[in-house]
C-alpha cells in the first residue's frame, strides 16, 4: 500500500485489512522495487515455486530479468525474456503458436507468427550449445514450441521423447 499517511494507526488498520506491505510517501524508486522483488519472491514461495528456474546449464530468474547459461550472463532484450519468461512458466508443455502470441502480445495469429519465430531463433543463438539442434526450446512441428525441463535435458531418451507430438495440446 502506498500512502501519505505515516501515523501507526493507519499502518496497523491497514495491516490488520490485509496489506502485505506499507510504504509511505516519499520514498525511493530503490526500496520500492527491492519490496517489490521481495513481494514476487514471497508469492513464488507461497506456491512452493522457486524465484529461479533451471534447466541444465540454463538459469532463468523469474524475479528479476536475469538469465545465465553454462554460468555466464546472458543479455536478452524485453521480448525474448518475456517469451521465455512465458515459456519458463508452462515448463515441458506445449504451447501452440497462438498461445505464445497471445501471451506475448495479447493478439491473434497471423501477423505475429514471423515476430515470434524471430524471437525464438534469437534465444535459441543465446542459449542453446547448438542452435541449430535445439536441446531447451523446441519446435512441436506445425504445434508450437516447448521448453524442457531440467530432467527432459539430462536425460537423452526423455529429450527424444518430447520430440514426437503430443497427444494433447496444452491449453491456456
Amino acid at each position: 500500500m502506498l500512502s501519505t499517511s505515516a501515523d501507526e494507526r493507519s499502518k496497523v488498520r491497514a495491516f490488520d485489512l490485509g496489506v502485505d506491505d506499507y510504504v509511505t510517501k516519499p520514498f525511493a524508486d530503490q526500496e520500492l522495487l527491492a519490496r517489490l522483488r521481495t513481494a514476487l519472491r514471497h508469492r513464488f514461495q507461497a506456491r512452493g515455486e522457486q524465484p529461479r528456474f533451471v534447466s541444465g546449464d540454463l538459469v532463468v530468474d523469474l524475479v528479476r530479468p536475469k538469465v545465465e547459461v553454462r554460468g555466464r550472463p546472458v543479455t536478452l532484450t524485453r521480448l525474448e525474456y518475456k517469451v521465455l519468461s512465458i515459456l519458463v512458466h508452462y515448463a515441458g508443455r506445449v504451447l501452440t503458436h497462438r498461445q505464445l502470441a497471445q501471451e506475448v502480445w495479447d493478439e491473434k495469429m497471423p501477423a505475429t507468427l514471423q515476430a515470434l519465430r524471430v524471437i525464438i531463433g534469437g534465444l535459441r543463438r543465446k542459449i542453446e550449445p547448438n542452435p541449430a539442434q535445439p536441446t531447451y526450446i523446441v519446435t512441436e512441428t506445425r504445434i508450437g514450441y516447448r521448453l524442457l525441463r531440467r530432467e527432459q535435458v539430462a536425460d537423452p531418451v526423455a529429450t527424444m521423447a518430447c520430440r514426437e507430438p503430443p497427444a494433447a495440446v496444452f491449453r491456456i
